[in-house]
């Protein structure tokens, strides 16, 4: 395999025109001495114009942009994960207030249940309070009111009763005794 492409690199180099120059090599009419020296002269060029050393130059202001956009990246990319962070902390400490929140809400909505179960037990205790309290005044006011029908009818049937039984002497004495009873009284 080695041998065939040695034979074929061979064969190529013979088909080309720079082996098809004759003559001295030193002369104008030899096309390898004229690219030669075209290349010499155009090398020459580019060193007394400092060719290679703009072009390092430049690269070198290329890598050193590249490390400048590099470091710039680096240092964003760490501001970032510090934002990152700190909303993340943030986002827990949210999470946890909100959760404190919840926790308290909970808390006094079962002391406002619990407020509320007491608070119905005194309504419920004093609307009792005061139905027995009204209760209790509607029975001494009908009690009152026996009472002072049943003097009504008592003063009714005793006047009935002494009206019948009594004289007009009996009544005049009366009269007498009533007014001699309020002028010692009075006097």
């Amino acid at each position: 395999m080695r041998k065939l492409t040695t034979v074929a690199a061979v064969m190529a180099l013979s088909a080309t025109p720079a082996l098809a120059a004759s003559g001295p090599f030193f002369s104008l009419r030899n096309t390898d001495f004229i690219v030669t020296l075209g290349f010499i002269l155009f090398v020459a060029i580019l060193l007394y114009f400092k060719v290679p050393s703009i072009i390092g130059n430049m690269l070198d202001k290329r890598a050193d942009d590249i490390k400048s956009e590099l470091d710039e990246a680096r240092a964003l990319r760490e501001e970032a994960q510090t934002v990152l962070a700190s909303y993340e902390r943030k986002q827990k400490e949210v999470q946890e207030q909100a959760e404190r929140i919840v926790a308290q809400a909970k808390a006094e909505a079962e002391a406002a249940a619990e407020q509320a179960k007491v608070d119905l037990k005194n309504s419920i205790a004093r609307r009792l309070s005061a139905a027995e309290d009204q209760i209790a005044s509607a029975e001494a006011a009908a009690v009152k009111e026996v009472r002072d029908q049943a003097v009504v009818v008592a003063i009714n049937a005793a006047r009935q009763v002494i009206a019948g039984q009594m004289t007009a002497a009996d009544a005049n004495k009366l009269i007498d005794a009533g007014i001699a009873e309020v002028d010692a009284k009075l006097h």
